[in-house]
């Protein structure tokens, strides 16, 4: 199987900007750019990964392209018109000389990815080709449930939860907290984390692409969305919880709460 890891990377994020190269003090004390972590994380699980597995940085910006390649990255380079990381992906695929089996598309805000979760998703896609789309979910920790609640109390925009039927389909995605624990009950369903992590086949790609932004996906700032919208379905791989939090870089805010997560990981799972 050819497998294709593909990091995509901009610039103007309106919450963060330039936070692909924003510096982070990694386990060894050294300062560097939040995407070489995430490149760290697609070396490390393409080396677990059977077949034939190529990563690479999708971006449109000459900064992370030029950053990326000094640093030994190989730089696909893509259209400004990508409205996010899975049109980004699909964009890549024009760059391949011979096409992959499956594309992962591994997140540049999400450094503190746990390689056996690649491995999940890949899974789950080879072994599902009636899924458009795989990706994982975990149960929140009591750490990261409080990193998400401090963040709606403060109006920031921090990770994604996700709510899933019981063989394994996802139901919704939201940047809220979901589903609804009433005040004083205790929860029936735990509240799922989304791995910003996804595989998928070419053909599912285009057909996301030639679908175009739906209204849920535009509002929610969710690109996943789009595969519910159109009816194509979206397996969940649910994974345990790391060792470590697994926090997003989603705000200047959560640099050293991450780069704590990476001195912690860095004893359980060195990259």
């Amino acid at each position: 199987m050819r497998i294709a890891i593909i990091i995509p990377a901009r610039f103007a994020s309106s919450r963060f900007p330039g936070k692909p190269l924003a510096p982070l003090i990694c386990a060894d004390g050294v300062a560097r750019p939040a995407i070489s972590q995430s490149w760290a994380a697609a070396r490390a699980a393409a080396a677990a990964l059977p077949g034939d597995v190529a990563c690479m940085i999708a971006t449109d910006d000459a900064r992370i392209a030029d950053a990326c390649g000094h640093a030994g990255m190989a730089v696909v380079m893509t259209p400004e018109r990508c409205l996010n990381g899975t049109e980004r992906c699909a964009a890549a695929l024009a760059g391949l000389a011979v096409p992959p089996d499956l594309v992962v598309n591994l997140q540049g805000d999400a450094p503190l990815t746990p390689v056996g979760m690649v491995g999940a998703v890949v899974s789950l896609a080879a072994a599902r080709p009636d899924l458009a789309l795989a990706t994982a979910v975990m149960p929140a920790t009591p750490a990261v449930l409080a990193h998400l609640q401090a963040d709606a109390a403060a109006g920031r925009v921090g990770g994604t939860t996700a709510v899933c039927s019981r063989d394994g389909r996802a139901l919704y995605f939201s940047k809220s907290i979901i589903p609804h624990i009433a005040p004083g009950t205790a929860p029936v369903a735990p509240v799922l984390l989304h791995v910003g992590l996804y595989a998928y086949r070419p053909a599912a790609l285009a057909a996301y692409v030639a679908a175009g932004p739906a209204p849920l996906e535009l509002q929610e700032g969710l690109e996943q969305l789009r595969f519910l919208d159109a009816g194509l379905p979206v397996g969940v791989a649910r994974c345990a919880a790391p060792a470590w939090d697994l926090i997003e870089l989603n705000n200047p805010e959560d640099v050293p709460l991450i780069e704590a997560q990476l001195r912690a990981r860095a004893l359980v799972e060195p990259i």
